[in-house]
């Protein structure tokens, strides 16, 4: 098992010291899956939801949520990002698939941005379109892959 690396020696929580780290290229990518009744999927992909243009406002939103991370994830960094580009598209006649990619220049990586970023976005399209589906279900919220850094390359198994 890897270290810990925010617990300090007593296990107490502690934010992570990167000032020795090297400032290099990483990138992180996270999906969520939105899965719901196909009526409320071809709705929103139509563009006829009553909120207004449930893509645009969740893309908005996830980028938002990709900047914010430090704020709401105590022991993360706050990060310079270069890109955050969130694609919503179906996956299946009742799943809206949300993919969050994230590159940043720093000293640590932008993981826990794409995640945010993705969990989000779903969560947006959740609060608008609730009317209509309030058993819409965000699940499969996972890292696919990652890049940089001294850990280096992360890609999740497809199977």
């Amino acid at each position: 098992m890897a270290d810990l690396t925010h617990l300090d020696e007593k296990g107490r929580a502690r934010m992570v010291d990167v000032g020795d780290k090297a400032v290099t290229r990483r990138e992180a990518v996270a999906r969520a899956d939105l899965v719901m009744e196909p009526t409320t999927l071809a709705r929103i992909l139509s563009g006829d939801m009553p909120k207004g243009d449930v893509l645009a406002v969740a893309r908005t939103a996830g980028i938002m949520a990709a900047k914010k991370t430090s704020e709401l994830i105590p022991l993360c960094h706050p990060l310079p990002l270069d890109r955050v580009e969130i694609t919503l598209e179906a996956a299946g006649d009742s799943c809206l698939r949300i993919t969050a990619a994230i590159a940043v220049t720093a000293k640590t990586g932008a993981e826990m941005e794409a995640l945010t970023a993705a969990s989000v976005a779903g969560l947006t399209v959740y609060d608008m379109c609730k009317a209509v589906d309030r058993a819409m279900t965000l699940r499969e919220v996972m890292l696919l892959e990652k890049s940089g850094g001294r850990s280096g390359h992360y890609k999740r198994d497809p199977s």
